[in-house]
């Protein structure tokens, strides 16, 4: 057992951080969690780049522990010999020896066995420290940084300078200019090099360790800076299953895609509904709804609350930008409810928010909601592709709110009016037309 007082060696916190980390938890709440305060856990977070630094693995039992360590000075200053300190360790008598020999702490010129001198000097002596590939081999170098951060060049061989930047080391920046660059992933690069070099094995690099050089400080022969040249642009790498524990309280079992009916997914029985927002500039909205059968688009109109840009926005107040949960709900159920009843079976939305109040939503409408898995747009193809084709009248990076009812209204009628190769060439409003005939007449024979 460790002896009371005796601090945990800082190697054991660390990896129990970067376990926690792994785990999903937030940086904050890993740092209290194994002792130590939220500062010291973003630096060490920040320092190597969101990427543990360590093997998250515990030493084998070829090595001592720490915990035996601490027993072996209990028994030590309680006068015990190295054969019977081994015995009660069940360890070698070598192994005792060389420990107390090696790992003593010799302050004074004293020599002393504790065990977390002993530990940090174990660690010290473990390092076998093998030269990163990259700062070893400056050709292979040389070929990583110019695919990965190389000038863009015109046909004539002058290079395009692109727009002036300034990399802020902030994560994952958004509409700000980004310097332009070829910009290969570490993953192409690392593929690319064995089609380039297929007889040179000195010329191969995994794309992980490509990254590692990039993220980890002191890692490999790449600038940090150079993270502004992935496709992310990401500062720091996310960790996977802190993205995938992201709580969203509103998505119940009894939501989630699974629970559809199996009829949504094969696009016979008309009724059943894709939904999602398009983002603009300054916080506005439009919300679009797809039909999965016939490929009819609805637009829902999400103006702006009263006081937007006036008053203070309010922590757990209204979202005055328009599509906070109740004013999505309610435009919503207003344009959704312009259509026949018998049309009206199922929505399945993206995991965003703004649907939070879909039980309302369901007691209003009659329609059950299910929301797609995350980090799963395919999920919901036919929206996404719809949503595509309305980008060339609200283009991403442009205010959608200055656009009124009618206005979304004739864009409607013209994305239901063009005809469509997956409908053999009709229009969505024709192919709709033909599914409500079927069902009245479907409806008119069974009650004959």
């Amino acid at each position: 057992m460790r002896s009371p007082g005796r601090p945990i060696p800082a190697r054991h916190v660390e990896r129990a951080f970067w376990r926690l980390i792994a785990l999903g938890k937030r940086t904050e709440e890993a740092a209290l969690q194994v002792g130590v305060s939220a500062p010291v856990g973003m630096r060490w977070f920040r320092h190597a780049g969101g990427m543990p630094p360590l093997s998250l693995a515990e030493p084998t039992g070829r090595y001592l522990s720490f915990s035996e360590r601490e027993e072996i000075a209990l028994l030590k200053v309680q006068g015990m010999g190295i054969r019977a300190i081994a015995r009660e360790l069940g360890r070698d008598p070598g192994t005792i020896s060389r420990e107390l020999r090696r790992n003593a702490a010799t302050r004074a010129g004293k020599r002393e066995y504790r065990a977390g001198v002993a530990q940090w000097k174990a660690q010290v002596a473990a390092r076998r420290p093998k030269p990163a590939r990259l700062a070893s081999n400056p050709r292979l170098c040389e070929y990583v940084q110019t695919r990965l951060s190389g000038q863009l060049r015109r046909l004539d061989g002058t290079v395009v300078v692109g727009p002036p930047t300034r990399w802020k080391g902030l994560n994952k920046p958004h509409r700000d200019d980004r310097r332009w660059a070829t910009a290969w992933s570490p993953e192409q690069i690392s593929r690319r090099l064995v089609l380039d070099f297929p007889d040179d094995e000195d010329m191969r690099i995994s794309h992980e360790a490509i990254y590692q050089a990039l993220y980890i400080e002191g890692r490999g022969a790449l600038k940090r800076e150079l993270v502004a040249c992935l496709r992310t642009g990401r500062a720091l790498r996310k960790p996977r299953e802190r993205s995938r524990n992201t709580p969203q309280g509103h998505v119940t079992a009894d939501v989630v895609l699974s629970e559809r009916p199996a009829e949504a997914a094969d696009r016979v029985v008309p009724g059943h509904w894709e939904g999602d927002l398009m983002i603009g500039l300054n916080r506005s909205a439009v919300g679009t709804v797809v039909e999965r059968t016939s490929r009819y688009t609805l637009l829902v109109h999400l103006p702006r609350l009263d006081g937007y840009g006036t008053i203070p926005p309010v922590k757990n107040g209204p979202a005055l930008g328009g599509y906070g949960a109740i004013a999505m709900k309610d435009a919503l159920t207003a344009t959704m409810t312009t259509m026949p009843a018998e049309l009206l079976r199922s929505l399945t939305w993206d995991r965003g928010k703004e649907l939070a109040a879909h039980a309302q939503f369901k007691v209003d409408t009659g329609i059950a909601v299910y929301f797609a898995d995350p980090h799963s747009p395919w999920q919901r193809g036919t929206n996404e592709n719809t949503n595509g084709l309305l980008r060339q009248y609200f283009p991403k990076g442009t205010d959608l709110s200055r656009w009124s009812l009618e206005d979304l209204l004739a864009v409607q009628a013209a994305i239901n009016s063009r005809p469509r190769k997956i409908l053999d060439w009709k229009t969505p409003a024709e192919a709709l037309d033909q599914q409500l005939r079927s069902l009245h007449q479907t409806g008119v024979a069974s009650t004959g």
